[in-house]
């Protein structure tokens, strides 16, 4: 029998990404996240910890490449994103004032995505226990409502100069809005709550403060600390980070809550000495190294037992048996079980186990293996149930099969908007897969790989009817192909006016669409509400227009509204509720009389429509010129 090949990936394969911030990535439903990937892992449990950060009104998440956030990624093991928010409002802010609150939407459902993408990523190698997510300003509200819709994703919080959670736009600015924090935090928990027992939060503010109001620092540290049902402790503590840059701090039970005050501080991030950028203030602490600190301290979910370690794992084969020797140890004493795996190309799967002698040294033989290929996985285990980082290597008992291409399975589509995600399974015979890619129209994609599953993401693409061709290739040039066709919808994209104009939207819910969009120009899609009834609304349904009856199937153009973007089939009754005004502007109805309180009608039936302007009306048509009101006859 011939000797076996092989292929080692070592016992912790760092990736590639470590120690550098990659830009502008594409991930969790964001078009835009920077992500720095430490060469570090975190003191506590097991692999790196997770850091969001979300930017503020107005603010660039180019800023906090110059926020020394990196200092705290090195020392405390964390991995760091930093999201542009996908559905601003106002003035470049995270919309926490407006839209639905709720895990399944806009960018609460992104957040979450990011987190369980970058969590689910081996090549981060991050802790589930050790998700964390911080913000300034809006991004610090939006960030305590996401802590609170998903208190089981997040195991703390960090906010910063963040208005209360359920707060208006208007009190981030103006005077102190009084908010039950710890009620509407539960209450966006829903059945999550219970993950309530072991989060634990950072709430912050500079002291020079004058576009936040300060009384929301009390307020969110008092609400949490309610939350959490621990009490203040007494004192303050002031934490220094050399040349004047100081925070006083106060604490709760158990550091399950902390405040802190950043002296010399407006409304910033802080920074730490050497930072700079839009509200980004180096004059205090470097309040990401506290955080990082904060949560390695006081993180309630880890646990701060080790686990066991593997080193000098060496892998020999004779004919069809393999020994495997190294050295297992455990600092905590715990005793210790050493696992190998074998994994040949089915599925199926043969453990051996042996316990270390009192040196920690091990020996363990494979059974007897028949030829193909096999997966080799070996681990240590303590009495505690922690498991060692994994060693692992490909080895082949018998003879190379004969050259073949890759084999693709289980392809699959998910569509999200203008995004789609190609994923699937790719089975190398002879374990020498190169790529595989998928060609979106005329881009091509690369795809991740991780074990034998794949996954590619193009976002942008044109709507209507798609087909991506997902090609997988060996190093020897051998590849198969396969097709798989999805449809896009690329909804209207159209100005306020234009929206109002065509249909789409009316005067009722103007005041939410008007200062997240102003006269820019977005995208809204027609939603299904229940039977035949829809509506349009943008990605966060935080600007969504009348009930009406569905017309998908002839959505429009998008363009200015001059014509009549939502012309009705010619056997097929539409029907619109809307101010009478936009009936006018859609070419539904006319007005006569006078200029400010002009008198409308419908067009062809020349119904009269109440309540002047501003007067909400039905009008149907099974024609698209003559209009009548009411609903469409039974």
């Amino acid at each position: 029998m011939l000797a076996g090949l092989l292929l080692a990936t070592g016992l912790l394969a760092s990736p590639a990404i470590a120690g550098s911030w990659q830009q502008n990535v594409r991930v969790g439903g964001f078009n835009k996240v920077h992500l720095y990937s430490p060469d570090s892992v975190s003191a506590i449990g097991q692999g790196r910890g997770l850091l969001l950060v979300l930017h503020g009104c107005t603010q660039s998440i180019d800023a906090y490449l110059t926020a020394n956030l990196t200092q705290a990624a090195e020392q405390y093991g964390l991995v760091i994103a930093v999201p542009d928010a996908m559905n601003k409002a106002g003035f470049g802010c995270w919309s926490y004032w407006q839209g639905t609150k709720a895990r399944s939407a806009g960018d609460y459902k992104n957040l979450i995505t990011l987190a369980n993408n970058l969590v689910a990523d081996v090549n981060y190698q991050i802790d589930p226990n050790q998700v964390y997510i911080a913000g300034l300003s809006s991004g610090a509200a939006f960030a305590n409502t996401t802590a609170c819709l998903a208190p089981d994703v997040f195991a703390g919080m960090g906010i910063s100069a963040g208005p209360s959670i359920g707060t208006s736009s208007s009190g981030a600015i103006g005077p102190c809005e009084t908010a039950n924090v710890a009620s509407r935090c539960a209450q966006y928990a829903g059945s999550f709550s219970g993950h309530f027992d072991s989060q634990i939060a950072s709430i912050a503010q500079g002291r020079n403060d004058t576009t936040v109001n300060l009384c929301y620092n009390e307020q969110n540290a008092n609400g949490l600390a309610d939350l959490y049902n621990v009490s203040r402790l007494s004192g303050e503590n002031l934490i220094s980070s050399g040349a004047g840059r100081t925070a006083d701090e106060s604490l709760w039970q158990d550091g399950r809550v902390s405040m802190l005050w950043f002296n010399n501080v407006d409304h910033a991030w802080s920074g730490g000495q050497g930072a700079s950028g839009s509200y980004i203030n180096g004059n205090s602490m470097n309040y990401a190294s506290y955080l990082g600190q904060y949560f390695q301290d006081n993180n309630q979910r880890v646990n701060r037992n080790s686990a066991p370690e593997l080193s000098g794992v060496s892998v020999n084969q004779q004919a069809s048996i393999v020994t495997i020797t190294g050295n297992a140890n455990d600092v905590d004493g715990d005793a210790i079980t050493v696992t190998a795996s074998f994994t040949d190309s089915v599925g199926q799967q043969q453990l051996v186990s042996t316990v270390p002698g009192s040196s920690g040294d091990f020996s363990l033989n494979s059974p007897v293996l028949a030829d193909d290929w096999y997966q080799l996985t070996v681990t240590a285990a303590d009495s505690g149930g922690l498991v060692s980082t994994a060693y692992t290597e490909q080895l082949l008992i018998g003879p190379p099969p004969a050259a073949a291409p890759p084999e693709l399975s289980e392809l699959a589509v998910a569509v999200d908007g203008q995004c789609a995600v190609i994923s699937g399974r790719v089975f190398d015979l002879n374990r020498n897969l190169d790529t595989v890619a998928v060609e979106f129209n005329s881009t091509t994609v690369t795809a991740d790989i991780s074990g034998d599953r794949f996954s590619a993401q193009q976002c942008q693409l044109a709507g209507g009817e798609q087909t991506a061709l997902i090609t997988a290739t060996d190093v020897g040039g051998l590849f198969s192909a396969e097709p798989l066709s999805f449809t896009i919808d690329a909804g209207q994209n159209a100005t306020l006016a234009q929206h109002i104009s065509a249909g789409r939207l009316d005067y009722t819910n103007y005041a939410n669409c008007y200062l997240e969009y102003s006269t820019a120009s977005f995208v809204l899609r027609e939603n299904v509400i229940t039977g035949n009834q829809c509506r349009w609304q943008d990605e966060d349904a935080s600007c969504f227009g009348p009930a009406q009856t569905c017309s998908s199937a002839n959505p429009g153009d998008g363009d200015d509204g001059g014509d009549n973007d939502n012309p009705p089939p010619a056997t097929d009754c539409v029907v619109f509720t809307t101010n009478n005004y936009s009936h006018k502007v859609a070419g539904r109805a006319y007005s006569t009389g006078n200029f400010y309180t002009p008198n409308y009608f419908a067009n062809g039936s020349n119904a009269a429509m109440a309540g002047s302007t501003w007067g909400v009306t039905t009008l149907s048509s099974d024609d698209g010129t003559f209009w009548q009101t009411g609903a469409c006859p039974q």
